[in-house]
């Protein structure tokens, strides 16, 4: 689960990680005051939503005076921001984030992530942080400096100093870049984050440390030992299929193809899409109903990956281990009564009562077209497609 940047500079906050003064807003009626209270000469006006590269897409904006921040407001509220980690379509901008300025000496990169090949959560720091840090990774990674943290003795102090050496920090700026890399690692541990970033973490022209920016990404998993964490989901930052999917206990993530996939476990949904891309088509959706799905589980999702316009062919492709395939037909057959459906589905089972799924299928007088096999099932749905195989 994502978080607004202003949810995360809260949260940064209570752990007393510096964060630049700041006020956040939802309608234009709020910026009378905002000047005054926050003090200065200059502020900055960032939209929130959740994607990076704001900056590149207008969405991160520097005005001197009241009126170029109620114009600034104004423009953005409303509004779909587009960036280079967005759609076409962009994000709705809800509210923004005033804040003021700091004087910026250097800027420095700074995260914390969940390294799943090393099993530690490491700490990544660079001191060419900024907008393209992505572009200094992919050409020097040299350039990038990181620490694994034993989970048996948690975040060391020479950890942190190694990081502040190879940041060129000196002094107080050491200490202090220690203490803020053990509050970040503290917060990641105690929300169960799998990232915590910071780009830029500026050294200022006193030399304090400040959090211009803040990411954190929750782990859904853990998000019911944190309510009030989870309290703060957007759902409108968010694919609305997705989201009702996650209701459900969905896995379900939407592309940009148009033959939709419904599997049980996440590898043999990227083994379906990938036969599918393999024969000339393009998947719809990642979309993954768990080893115990139920019929009504799977009717629920039938419902939902109909709901896409974009969809013109479906491929159910099941193995019944912990899943009977009966359930499965059960659901398919429940899910096509319920709604109308309009396009080709082809139906894959194999495991257990695998028979007795397909007869319940051919028995049901629906226009469903089975297959004995993935590779048959794959190049069924896509000759199944109005105009035959898409790019």
């Amino acid at each position: 689960m994502h978080l607004h940047e202003y949810q995360a500079k809260q949260l940064f906050s209570d752990y007393g990680i510096p964060v630049p003064a700041g006020r956040l807003l939802t309608t234009t009626a709020d910026v009378s005051g905002v000047t005054a209270a926050l003090g200065g000469t200059a502020w900055v006006v960032k939209a929130q939503v959740h994607a990076g590269g704001r900056g590149k897409g207008g969405g991160v904006q520097l005005v001197k005076d009241e009126q170029s921040l109620a114009d600034a407001v104004r423009q953005m509220l409303g509004s779909r921001l587009v960036t280079p980690q967005t759609d076409v379509d962009g994000l709705p901008v809800n509210s923004v984030l005033v804040e003021c300025t700091v004087p910026i000496a250097r800027e420095i990169y700074f995260s914390l992530l969940v390294d799943r090949g090393s099993e530690r959560v490491t700490l990544m720091a660079s001191a060419a942080g900024g907008m393209n840090i992505e572009e200094v990774a992919a050409h020097d990674a040299a350039a990038i400096v990181t620490e694994r943290v034993n989970p048996a003795v948690g975040l060391q102090g020479f950890q942190c100093r190694n990081l502040a050496f190879a940041l060129g920090l000196e002094g107080k700026q050491t200490g202090a870049f220690t203490k803020l890399a053990s509050a970040a690692y503290r917060l990641m541990m105690e929300s169960d984050a799998g990232l915590l970033e910071i780009n830029p973490l500026v050294v200022t022209g006193d030399g304090e440390l400040v959090a211009l920016d803040a990411k954190l990404d929750l782990d859904d998993n853990a998000l019911f030992r944190h309510q009030p964490l989870a309290a703060l989901r957007d759902p409108q930052q968010e694919d609305e299929r997705e989201h009702l999917a996650q209701q459900h206990g969905l896995n379900y993530i939407r592309l940009s193809g148009n033959i939709a996939c419904m599997v049980n476990g996440a590898g043999l949904a990227m083994a379906t899409m990938d036969l599918i891309k393999l024969h000339g088509g393009a998947p719809a959706n990642f979309l993954d109903v768990g080893g115990g799905a139920t019929a009504e589980k799977v009717a629920e999702a039938f419902k939902i990956i109909l709901s896409d316009p974009q969809v013109e062919a479906i491929l159910v492709n099941i193995f019944g281990g912990i899943v009977r395939c009966d359930l499965i037909a059960e659901g398919i057959l429940q899910a096509i009564a319920e709604v109308a459906v309009k396009v080709p589905v082809v139906v894959r089972l194999e495991g257990t009562n695998a028979a007795a799924g397909l007869e319940l299928i051919e028995q049901s007088g629906l226009a469903v077209l089975t297959a004995s096999d993935l590779t048959e099932a794959a190049s069924r749905v896509v000759a199944a497609l109005p105009g035959g195989a898409t790019a």
